[in-house]
């Protein structure tokens, strides 16, 4: 006998594919992967974007995506006019998959006019992709891990 009710994954039927490449195209206006960023700066020459860190000053401190800029969420309103450039793309990051810091920075930014995307995984995966971090005491950077970079130099091998 064959089961009539739908698998948890299929209740709400997938959405047609016209509308699922115009969700997916919208998704890749708002979001930057961090491998595309870090092949980006490390490209050499202007990446025609700037990386904003908007964690607190402690986290900071413990690490931050090399030549990024540190503006922490709660001062973006009252500071980002100061520090940033409207013609210039703004790459927001916070912590990780569980914080929305970057997400509330990057509303603040497009509420202020600048464009902007939020760098998917966060300063978190940054490391563990093994990409170069600097700290107060300098420039460090850690194994890759291979769950999250299993090709060598950090791609997601998406």
């Amino acid at each position: 006998m064959t089961s009539t009710v739908p698998s948890p994954v299929l209740r709400v039927a997938p959405a047609a594919p016209a509308e699922a490449a115009a969700h997916f195209r919208a998704s890749l206006a708002f979001h930057a992967d961090v491998s595309d960023v870090a092949a980006a700066l490390a490209a050499g020459g202007d990446p025609g974007f700037v990386v904003l860190d908007s964690r607190s000053t402690e986290a900071w401190d413990q690490g931050h995506v090399p030549g990024a800029v540190h503006l922490p969420t709660a001062l973006v309103a009252g500071q980002a006019a100061a520090l940033l450039d409207r013609a210039v793309p703004v790459v927001t990051y916070c912590w990780g998959p569980g914080c929305n810091g970057a997400t509330r920075a990057a509303l603040a930014l497009a509420e202020l006019g600048f464009q902007v995307k939020e760098m998917l995984g966060g300063f978190e995966y940054w490391v563990r992709e093994g990409f170069e971090f600097e700290t107060w005491r300098g420039r460090e950077r850690r194994a890759p891990d291979p769950l999250t970079a299993p090709v060598a130099g950090g791609d997601c091998g998406c």
